[in-house]
């Protein structure tokens, strides 16, 4: 839902919030909603009817109006603010990946997300070798006028984010602004906050649990030009941002190590898979150099006009939910398959995603929960 010249006034900035909250409403469902009924609060209002008609028994849960100005005030509290999609603020790389998050809490220096920038992320157990090679890539990449991304692991984020302090850090939290973690990183998080940059897309008071990292992760690989994997053991979380980079396009490096040490399986396995090898800062700004001075792709869009899409028929509806089932399942091959026209086909699994009964996987197929 990337736009130009977004400016929320306070009350859609409340609406948006309310909205991205609500109970089974993701980035894809506020996207598809604000698409179809051409703001929040007119879908806020359509929230009740579209989940019964995907067999909801309950409407979605959404937050009253105090309780979301209750999270603005507290985040104005610790010095942070709301960045919407599209506003100028919000970072250009992050707003083009298909899962963007409407509303981005920031705190610390914006001007930060509008530079070029590299993430940096590896094992939590890191090494000697590992640390030392992070924190000159750090210093190096700062140097030469890149901001360094990571999520404030213990370990390898660590040392990217104490390196590159100096010139320029963004910290992506798997929690609340107020639920630092780990706990063992919070003075480093708060020197980040008052020098660099902190984002979450999650609320105030959210302990992070294990299914949000790979949220988190992939708000890291977006902001990015590039990924330097630099120790990673394999089916590790580096390894899942690395994939995400991949996805959305993004460069990924990986600093290779010892084939006795496990902590270097994931990165030795991203070389040979065609990982841009680095032993330096120098590798880094060459495998780079080329996409720094690309201008981001910006889709025009209104979001004031509501789409236009009919109803689905309730043969369509019908055919659909015959269709779908525990096997996830292409959205374009649902189309086909149902017979009815693509717009059809998205309202009614946004329908069934209000209803809680429709999962979306990564790869963009579509699930029945049952």
């Amino acid at each position: 839902m990337s736009r130009r010249g977004v400016h929320l006034d306070p009350g859609q900035r409340r609406d948006w919030l309310r909205l991205i909250r609500a109970e089974n409403v993701g980035p894809r469902a506020f996207r598809s909603l604000i698409n179809r009924f051409g703001g929040a609060a007119a879908a806020l209002e359509a929230l009740p009817d579209l989940a019964r008609r995907g067999g909801g028994l309950l409407a979605p849960r959404v937050p009253s109006i105090a309780e979301a100005e209750a999270e603005i005030e507290a985040l104005a509290r610790m010095g942070g603010r709301f960045i919407a999609l599209g506003e100028p603020d919000y970072p250009a790389l992050l707003r083009q990946i298909d899962d963007a998050p409407p509303l981005l809490a920031l705190r610390g220096n914006a001007e930060l997300l509008a530079r070029p920038t590299v993430a940096i992320v590896g094992a939590r157990n890191a090494s000697g070798a590992g640390l030392t090679i992070t924190a000159r890539l750090g210093r190096g990449l700062g140097a030469a006028g890149w901001v360094v991304a990571s999520g404030l692991a213990r370990g390898i984020d660590a040392a990217a984010h104490e390196a590159s302090l100096p010139t320029g850090t963004v910290a992506v939290i798997a929690g609340g602004h107020d639920r630092p973690y780990p706990r063992e990183n919070e003075a480093l998080m708060q020197r980040i906050a008052r020098e660099g940059a902190i984002l979450t897309e999650m609320s105030m008071g959210w302990e992070p649990r294990a299914r949000d990292f790979p949220r988190r992760n992939r708000l890291v690989s977006g902001l990015s030009l590039g990924v330097v994997v630099v120790e990673a053991a394999e089916r590790s979380g580096s390894l899942i941002t690395a994939r995400l980079a991949g996805e959305q396009g993004r460069e990924v490096l990986a600093v290779p190590g010892s084939p006795l040490d496990p902590r270097a399986g994931g990165t030795n396995a991203l070389i040979r898979q065609g990982a841009t090898l680095v032993t330096g800062t120098e590798d880094v700004l060459e495998a780079l150099a080329a996409l720094r001075d690309r201008p981001p792709i910006i889709i025009e869009e209104n979001p004031a006009e509501a789409m236009e899409a009919p109803e689905p028929s309730d043969d369509s509806r019908a055919r659909l939910i015959t269709l779908l089932g525990p096997s996830p399942l292409p959205v374009d091959e649902l189309v086909v398959l149902s017979r009815a026209s693509a717009s059809e086909v998205q309202i009614l699994l946004l329908e069934l995603e209000l209803a809680g009964r429709l999962e979306r996987h990564r790869d963009g197929s579509v699930s029945l929960l049952v």
